[in-house]
């Protein structure tokens, strides 16, 4: 009996775990459909990021739907800045690691941040949609 008694915790965990992973599985199954359609799409814990053409949709995923959706289009943007632990940083020289990690956009009237877990894939990023960005403006 006390041999039950001593696994049981450790099935609950096995549970517990079990319905972590399906409920990710849910949300990345919800993440590629919804990435279907663009042209470039990414995806963290954070938020997801979608383009098609010069028009960005974020948001964040969920098991059974893309949440807080903002859409805008690169045409409207004054500037883009990569920023690690509230400063900004030089995405053609980004630091190795940080806590929180953004991709800025500020349109003039508002501001909009894309929150990322990964430095170097933030920067990518950042430099990708400079790039297209001033393509658009020249």
């Amino acid at each position: 009996m006390i041999h039950g008694l001593l696994w049981f915790p450790l099935l609950a965990v096995f549970i517990g775990l079990a319905y972590a992973g399906w409920n990710e599985y849910q949300t990345l199954e919800t993440y590629r459909r919804w990435a279907d359609p663009f042209q470039r799409a990414k995806y963290d814990i954070y938020s997801v990021l979608g383009q098609q053409g010069d028009t960005l949709i974020f948001g964040k995923a969920s098991r059974k739907e893309i949440q807080e959706i903002e859409t805008f289009s690169l045409k409207a943007v004054k500037s883009i800045q990569l920023q690690v632990n509230g400063q900004t940083v030089d995405m053609a020289a980004p630091p190795e690691k940080g806590k929180q990690i953004v991709l800025g956009f500020n349109l003039g009237d508002r501001a909009i941040e894309v929150p990322f877990t990964n430095v170097k894939l933030a920067a990518k990023w950042g430099e990708v949609l400079t790039k297209d960005w001033q393509d658009l403006n020249s």
